[in-house]
């Protein structure tokens, strides 16, 4: 089962690259500026981003460390990611595939370690904050940002069913009591939990991920007939003709440390 969850985000990502590389939501934003901010990076640093993506984390610490892996599942998305840093003129940036459950190098290699949107499509999030403890050094910072899911069960289901007919290579965005367990008991000391509101304007969300029309009309028929609590809740907006113009999710940027 996480084999094929795998095989389905290195096909939906090969194909929508560039769109991710070109996404405002993924290139811009605040959760990013902030990111790079508590990095407190210095010239000395060593510095992981899992999941790249686009490579817009990546691309934001290169002129701050003294260097960075850019490490992705996606080889075509590796390769977005690199044209991308290295047409902004960044040359300590190295490029390597992998799997963010199983990584690559040794114990304590890093300085930082960042992961921007991207492990509710790790079908073993323990594992991967496992791998993301191991690899930092001692005094070492984890920087996590991720779309989450409301505390309310009912609300988490609504949201994960419709992330994932959005991209069926969406696992599951967990919740923020969920990932402040997981760190803690991982061994990482999370030290401060910020939040952002995460506006989806609807089109724009499913053309990014490739949803053909008509698997995107009948998620908007499902968005606009939610009960109203839930529309209430997710900000549902729609235009004078009552068509889907977006709703509101959130994200987090979580902060913890390696003890020394």
């Amino acid at each position: 089962m996480s084999d094929s969850i795998k095989e389905h985000v290195r096909q939906q990502f090969s194909k929508n690259a560039q769109h991710y590389v070109v996404s405002p939501l993924h290139a811009q934003g605040g959760d990013l500026f902030r990111l790079v901010s508590a990095a407190e990076a210095d010239g000395s640093m060593e510095a992981l981003d899992i999941a790249t993506g686009g490579g817009h984390v990546a691309n934001a610490l290169a002129p701050l460390v003294r260097r960075v892996t850019a490490f992705d599942l996606t080889k075509d998305m590796l390769a977005a990611a690199a044209a991308f840093i290295r047409g902004n003129g960044h040359t300590n940036v190295d490029f390597v595939e992998g799997d963010a459950e199983r990584l690559p190098f040794p114990d304590g290699s890093f300085d930082l370690v960042s992961c921007r949107i991207a492990a509710h499509h790790f079908p073993d999030v323990p594992s991967f904050a496992a791998e993301a403890f191991r690899v930092v050094k001692p005094g070492g910072k984890l920087l996590l940002i991720d779309n989450v899911a409301p505390e309310d069960d009912r609300y988490d289901r609504f949201y994960n069913e419709v992330e994932k007919r959005r991209d069926p290579s969406h696992v599951r965005a967990w919740k923020k009591s969920e990932w402040v367990r997981l760190l803690e008991t991982t061994g990482f000391r999370v030290e401060s939990m910020t939040r952002f509101p995460k506006p989806f304007r609807y089109r724009d969300w499913c053309d990014r991920a490739g949803l053909p029309k008509e698997e995107a009309d009948r998620l908007e028929s499902k968005l606009l007939g939610a009960p109203d609590d839930l529309r209430h809740f997710f900000s549902i907006q729609t235009d004078d003709a009552g068509a889907l113009l977006g709703f509101s999710g959130e994200s987090v940027l979580l902060q913890a440390v390696r003890p020394s």
